[in-house]
């Protein structure tokens, strides 16, 4: 008997710990913080690297291609995220070696850094796909001309890129 009600006090104590709600761990990285970088303030997850240099866009881009969101303005940091082809995104600024720094809202929170090529201004999209596109070859004619040689009396000789033989005109 006398060990019993020791006993069945320790269960209970047991059993009460065990059902008492935990609190959820504070991840560290997504703690938010604020620097202050060449007069602007920039909000944004611990884990990202605040910019040496900052030099303010505040302008509507648009991915031309799947790039990663990386944690630094360089290929040393962690991948955040991706950018999917044509995805529209802020960029509050260009920091150090060319790197843009983006958000996904307007006066929104830096979520990270992508190539400066990974993305153009909305204005400039529609341009920036049309001068990508292939060009229609005209190498056909170019090269007849190239290949032509003029051997005297307003007569010429061209060479048959198939065939590799001179044929005279």
């Amino acid at each position: 008997m006398k060990i019993r009600i020791p006993l069945l006090l320790l269960v209970t104590a047991l059993f009460l710990s065990a059902c008492a709600p935990r609190s959820k761990p504070v991840n560290p990285d997504d703690v938010l913080v604020s620097h202050k970088v060449n007069g602007v303030t920039l909000t944004h997850r611990a884990i990202i690297s605040p910019p040496e240099q900052f030099e303010p866009i505040n302008k509507q881009y648009r991915s031309l291609y799947g790039a990663s969101i990386m944690s630094k303005p360089s290929y040393s940091g962690k991948v955040l995220g991706q950018l999917e082809n044509a995805t529209p995104f802020i960029t509050l600024g260009e920091v150090e070696n060319k790197w843009l720094a983006i958000s996904m809202e307007s006066e929104g929170q830096l979520i990270g850094y992508v190539q400066r090529n990974a993305g153009v201004p909305e204005s400039e999209y529609r341009a920036a796909l049309l001068k990508d596109r292939p060009r229609a070859r005209r190498a056909k004619a170019a090269k007849r001309a190239a290949s032509c040689v003029d051997v005297g009396n307003g007569s010429k000789a061209c060479k048959e890129t198939k065939s590799d033989t001179w044929v005279l005109e």
